[in-house]
């Protein structure tokens, strides 16, 4: 697997010092639970100008963009080790590729952990793309970031809901419980986001006992063969980059269509920072990928 790398701009590298010191100092002074601080800090990402939300039902949220310009629609499943995040949290950021294509986008929610531990999350999600596609809903561009993009690699693996799913592109991809990749052992490796017990404990709150391998929770184990044009974006700085690179070089072996950009000097899901040079070059080149493949 060759990946594209995208070269880190001064204007980036001082931004994201900047912007990892401030998301410190929120976490330092917030008085709320871990689940109330996650949604607050994903909520920054501002709803981008023309786009109406609308809530239907506890499942998530439809945003609608001005310009509609396609029957086509967006899911996007959101991220938070299974234990955080909210369809409502989400809306800025995934309001910001539902701008970029004009495609209608469904943030979708899903139970949590502990209450609510494997497989309920990915139960949920097959529930909810069935209801989509039995509502007439049938060219789906599928997006999720962190354990948001495992679950919709978890989804290609039905063939039912592949059919419908015309292309996804996932942000840097949860794809492996059992913490085998290189990166994420290696003891150079600096995130800026997590340290290895972060992860740990939180697929062990999450499979409460569940095999780590079952494909349905780590996606680089599953053995489906036809996948939909897929597009990932990982940063160079994270403990979960083998998590992109090793399954992106798996399907590319499987003769499946795969695009893997690797952002030099940026961590986990950086694309909810809207003031990087890198996420205005991320989001772009998401929206291209789900229109080119639309």
């Amino acid at each position: 697997m060759n990946p594209t790398r995208h070269s880190l701009t001064l204007h980036d590298r001082e931004q994201v010092a900047q912007s990892l010191a401030e998301q410190q100092a929120h976490r330092s002074s917030f008085n709320g639970s871990m689940r109330e601080y996650y949604d607050a800090m994903t909520a920054q990402t501002p709803l981008a100008h023309g786009v109406r939300a609308e809530q239907i039902d506890a499942s998530g949220w439809w945003l609608h963009p001005q310009a509609t310009r396609s029957e086509r629609v967006i899911v996007f499943i959101h991220g938070g080790a299974y234990m955080l995040g909210s369809a409502k949290a989400y809306r800025g950021f995934a309001s910001q590729l539902a701008v970029h294509t004009g495609y209608s986008t469904f943030v979708l929610d899903y139970p949590l952990a502990p209450e609510h531990p494997f497989p309920a999350a990915p139960d949920k999600v097959v529930q909810v793309l069935s209801a989509l596609n039995e509502a007439g809903i049938k060219d789906i561009a599928l997006v999720g970031d962190s354990a948001g993009g495992a679950l919709s690699l978890m989804a290609l693996q039905y063939p039912h809901l592949a059919a419908h799913i015309r292309s996804a592109v996932v942000f840097s991809p949860w794809t492996d419980l059992t913490f085998s990749g290189e990166s994420f052992n290696d003891p150079n490796m600096r995130d800026p986001i997590f340290q290895p017990a972060i992860l740990q404990d939180a697929a062990r709150t999450y499979l409460q006992g569940a095999d780590a391998k079952d494909q349905r929770a780590s996606p680089l184990f599953a053995k489906s063969n036809r996948l939909p044009p897929l597009l990932i974006q990982v940063g160079s700085e994270e403990l979960l980059l083998s998590d992109a690179t090793r399954y992106a070089t798996k399907v590319e072996e499987r003769g499946c269509v795969v695009q893997l950009d690797i952002y030099e000097g940026m961590h986990h899901v950086f694309q909810r920072d809207v003031q990087l040079d890198a996420t205005r070059h991320a989001l772009e080149a998401a929206a291209a990928f789900i229109i080119r493949h639309g």
